[in-house]
């Protein structure tokens, strides 16, 4: 075991948040392109969740519907 292990897990939404509370004065232009390209990679990785969860949602109410 390892004291990694032993670290409590960080929260649901806490990475998020901590980029909310993040100085942007701090970085230069293209360092917040760059930041920008980042946020819209992962927004693309969460709507592409979404639609596969609403897909696997669509199969299963389709499976279960006995009308």
């Amino acid at each position: 075991m390892s004291f990694e292990d032993l670290e409590p897990r960080p929260r649901r939404g806490e990475a998020i948040a901590a980029l909310g509370r993040e100085d942007l004065d701090l970085y230069a232009v293209d360092e917040l392109q760059e930041r920008i390209a980042a946020l819209e990679a992962e927004i693309a990785r969460a709507r592409a969740a979404i639609q596969g969860k609403s897909s696997q949602r669509s199969a299963a109410d389709a499976l279960f519907n006995f009308r």
